[in-house]
């Protein structure tokens, strides 16, 4: 992690640096306290954290202590009259906007999003009480499932409600909290008194993305073709998010040789120009090291690259790679049960 002093133009700090800040700003005493509360590992992260911190500026300090302030605030309302009651207080004193980005914090950190008696459920089981719902309906509840789980209920799901699924889930933005609680009401009325109003994003582009990669193969190729007749634009999207070209590190030798030999040289070089060492490493391996050389040369007298051209030239060499898997001369590792026969 780059220190403060290198990045004082970072306006958005992890919640770990956050409170890292918040210990350096309370002081030894205050600090050496609430490490008594924090578990092992909690601690060795945090400490790493406060070594990685050179200063805190006083506008960073005042930022953070007041952010800490405001959540304490909520979770004394919450306490005293629940999350609407919190919420309503908030936005009279903050604004609609800044209430919601609290509320969002305190239900993440309390772990009170929507349909977490979903989360614990069999996905087998889960489909057997969901199938019969309204595609939206289904598309709401995989979109706060794991990718996982949700590749599971969407594999097994009629082909007719599949794409239907998958195209609602990735255009999906945000949910009213009421309409989230009438489903869960549904779903399950005995937990209906542990729904909280979470205003929290689900679904989107990369949330199908992330089920589509652990299906198996043939629902992803049919829920593709589908949305290519039915929306082409999102088709589109969908295919760039995929397999990006970090995910070069999941193919085995004899694909990554297999695609090597569709690529142009000097379309290859632009492409590692911008790829992490383990990448490299990994494709300087799988070639001759005549050519291995010859392109590292390349590498290193090349000199700057725009970004945008970088970009280009992966995602073309990401194109090659998924025409070959359509072909089926390559294989693209799944987590969603796509057997290999050796």
């Amino acid at each position: 992690m780059k220190n403060l002093t290198r990045a004082s133009s970072k306006t958005e700090y992890s919640g770990r640096e956050k409170a890292a800040m918040l210990l350096i700003s309370l002081g030894p005493d205050k600090s050496a306290e609430i490490f008594k509360h924090l578990k092992e590992e909690e601690i060795e992260q945090l400490t790493l954290e406060i070594a990685n911190i050179r200063s805190v500026s006083p506008e960073e300090k005042e930022r953070v202590l007041d952010e800490f302030y405001q959540i304490c605030l909520a979770q004394e309302y919450i306490a005293e009259g629940g999350i609407g009651y919190a919420k309503d207080i908030l936005e009279k004193a903050l604004g609609s906007q800044k209430a919601i980005d609290i509320i969002n914090k305190l239900t993440v950190s309390l772990q009170v999003r929507p349909f977490d008696f979903v989360r614990k459920t069999d996905p087998t089981q889960l489909l057997n009480f969901i199938q019969g719902e309204h595609p939206q309906t289904i598309a709401l509840i995989l979109s706060y499932l794991k990718p996982h789980q949700a590749s599971v209920v969407l594999s097994a799901l009629p082909q007719d409600k599949q794409a239907d699924v998958a195209r609602r889930i990735a255009t999906m933005d945000r949910t009213s909290p009421d309409v989230i609680k009438e489903v869960e009401r549904i779903l399950e009325k005995k937990l209906s008194s542990l729904v909280t109003e979470d205003y929290t994003a689900a679904g989107g582009v990369q949330a199908i993305v992330d089920i589509l990669n652990s299906v198996d193969r043939g629902t992803e190729k049919f829920i593709m073709e589908t949305l290519e007749i039915e929306d082409t634009d999102l088709a589109e999207e969908i295919k760039r998010r995929m397999f990006v070209f970090e995910d070069i590190l999941t193919l085995d030798g004899r694909s990554i040789q297999r695609f090597l030999r569709e690529v142009d040289n000097n379309q290859l070089a632009v492409a590692l120009k911008g790829a992490t060492d383990d990448v490299q490493r990994l494709i300087f391996s799988n070639m001759s090291k005549r050519l291995s050389e010859m392109i590292k040369e390349d590498l290193e007298f090349m000199g700057p690259v725009r970004l945008k051209d970088v970009e280009e030239a992966q995602q073309k060499i990401v194109n090659i790679i998924r025409k070959l898997e359509d072909a089926g001369e390559i294989v693209i590792s799944r987590g969603g049960g796509d057997e290999i026969i050796v």
